[in-house]
């Protein structure tokens, strides 16, 4: 259980939610009549921005996810706040850099940590507003109890709580195992299952559903049926199947004329996976992908639609991040953002709806916990990397000095600038550093405050040796 002392705060806060939330219906009764807003977030794992077909696959067919883009908003700049799995999670789930909260590496089976009980995630606040909360899928913020979903907002779990490469693969429902024996190989149709008896069961209430797939992460499954239906291996199939999914969940939305008051959107953690290599996705024009702060590893592919409120057709170019969700579900329903902490999202329904750009147009690229580049509108400059040399989990780059690129017209940062344009490179560099300063003293690994190694693939890494 929660101790008061480690809570007080996050409950305090959302106690004067619902009560501000009380005060409002009071004084404007008219509003309780008004049909609150759903919301689906698809989350994948490991996800390129070149698997799909709306952001250029030629060799995958998605359909579904095609359509929300086709009938409302694609992204093109969207960025994750980690190239790697937790941090992007808790990034997501409370608006915050994960450096803020000592996230910086990825929890394990083993881990004693997770995100702390004192975050505060969507769906806690959605749980303010009157919504009924369901996850369904993977979690990846902690498996003991303190720091499973239904502590943390979620009135519902069901699913594998950390990545499907890890030991102990198991089934949890609500706080307990539900089983020992997961066939990998319907992971994808399971939780589709779920996620269409979630709605089933609440569409006639408002509701917030975290639909957060295993897949694509390594080992990769797909169901029998979807085998050999890409033209791009078992990789394919398994993208396909994600798709199928989506076209369920549409399927279900519209069997309750769900789909004008649900705004769905659909994404990734990160990057693809590359040193996997057929399992591991692909980065389309992209530079390398999971693990590394260029481009690759942390720009997503993002879609989103919401029928009558965010027109078709949409493609926003400029930069958004994975922790704008958390502001804009909260500016949506009429909730207020927490005042105890410093959110880094930025509510983005202005953007969504067409009527504006994002505000802020720089972002920050950290590695765990080592501030790396620094983008600013079109321009990002990456400090200097000392290289990796390859692993059978980490994909090899070679070691460079300062680089600067234009995103705009090199998304793909093989054309370095430096040279040419030091100073301008150089102030990027110094309002990088006023950014970082800006942040305040961050947190130290949550893995360095346990001794362990900083690396949080060096796990991995030992396992598959002796393998």
């Amino acid at each position: 259980m929660l101790s008061k002392s480690t809570s007080h705060r996050k409950y305090f806060f959302l106690l004067y939610l619902l009560v501000a939330s009380a005060c409002t219906s009071t004084k404007k009764p008219e509003k309780t009549e008004e049909v609150k807003p759903n919301f689906v977030f698809i989350y994948t794992d490991d996800l390129g921005y070149g698997d799909l077909a709306c952001f250029g696959a030629k060799d995958i067919a998605t359909p579904n996810i095609d359509r929300i883009a086709r009938e409302g908003i694609k992204f093109t700049s969207f960025y994750s706040p980690s190239p790697i799995c937790s941090p992007a999670r808790a990034g997501l789930m409370t608006g915050r850099m994960p450096q803020r909260m000592g996230i910086n590496g990825v929890f394990f089976p083993e881990s004693f940590t997770g995100m702390s009980p004192e975050e505060i995630t969507i769906a806690e606040v959605l749980k303010t507003q009157g919504y009924v909360t369901g996850l369904v899928g993977k979690w990846h913020l902690g498996h003991l109890y303190q720091y499973l979903p239904l502590q943390q907002g979620f009135d519902e779990y069901f699913g594998i709580p950390y990545s499907n490469d890890m030991e102990s693969v198991v089934y949890i429902a609500g706080n307990e195992v539900d089983s020992f024996h997961v066939d990998q190989r319907y992971t994808t149709k399971t939780y589709t299952e779920k996620a269409v008896d979630f709605i089933d069961r609440h569409h006639g209430e408002p509701f917030y559903l975290y639909l957060s797939h295993n897949m694509p992460h390594v080992p990769i499954y797909c169901s029998p049926e979807f085998e050999g239906t890409s033209n791009r291996g078992l990789y394919g199939d398994v993208i396909q199947e994600i798709d199928w999914s989506v076209g369920k969940v549409l399927d279900q939305l519209e069997k309750y004329k769900l789909l004008e008051n649900t705004l769905i959107v659909f994404s990734s953690d990160n990057g693809p996976w590359l040193v996997m290599e057929d399992h591991g996705g692909s980065a389309g024009p992209l530079r390398e992908g999971k693990q590394y702060t260029f481009e690759g590893g942390v720009r997503v592919p993002t879609v989103a639609m919401w029928k009558g409120e965010i027109p078709a057709n949409q493609v926003y170019e400029e930069m958004a991040t994975q922790m704008d969700w958390f502001p804009t579900f909260i500016a949506i329903t009429g909730a207020e953002l927490p005042t105890d902490r410093p959110i880094d999202g930025e509510d983005i329904s202005a953007v969504l709806r067409g009527e504006a750009k994002r505000i802020k147009n720089r972002h920050l690229y950290y590695d765990n916990a080592k501030l790396e580049c620094f983008r600013e509108g079109d321009w990002k400059v990456k400090l200097p990397f000392e290289g990796y040399g390859g692993a059978s989990w980490k994909h090899a780059v070679a070691a460079h000095d300062t680089l600067l690129f234009n995103l705009a017209a090199d998304p793909g940062e093989q054309i370095n600038l430096f040279e040419t344009k030091k100073e301008f490179a150089r102030s990027l560099i110094e309002k990088m550093e006023q950014e970082r300063k800006e942040l305040g003293t961050l947190p130290p690994s949550l893995l360095l405050r346990k001794g362990a190694d900083n690396s949080h693939f060096e796990h991995l890494k030992s396992r598959r040796a002796k393998k």
